[in-house]
């Protein structure tokens, strides 16, 4: 089974940039579709963005297209979240995501990071 490590969050102004980073071990991430979903205190878990083995096979929430880019390295096992133009909206705690199969809807992940929390100051 794959093990999943966020880092990158913090404390940033609103305007301002972070990458996020998800390093994989156990298994290689090229098996997975993969991608990040966000909760903030009182909601709902909800999906941002995820990516699969083809470059061009990525997708995003509304709320973060043309702000946020999803990539990764197989080579590194790691995946990352590129955030640009952070909103106070945007604060939450974020988690990476693995699902084996061909969408990455919240029933299908199959393996989650431990969280990294993003605050975004107004």
């Amino acid at each position: 089974q794959v093990q999943l490590v966020e880092s990158g969050g913090g404390l940033v102004q609103a305007g301002g940039s972070l990458r996020l980073s998800c390093a994989g071990s156990g298994r290689t991430l090229s098996s997975y579709r993969m991608g990040w979903f966000r909760q903030a205190p009182g909601k709902e878990r909800e999906f941002v963005a995820a990516i699969s083995w083809t470059i061009s096979n990525t997708n995003y929430a509304d709320s973060v297209k043309g702000r946020f880019a999803i990539s990764r390295d197989n080579a590194k096992n790691t995946v990352y979240l590129q955030m640009n133009s952070l909103k106070p909206e945007d604060t939450a705690l974020y988690y990476c995501a693995a699902s084996a199969g061909n969408t990455l809807r919240l029933a299908d992940v199959v393996a989650w990071g431990q969280g990294t929390q993003v605050t975004v100051s107004s």
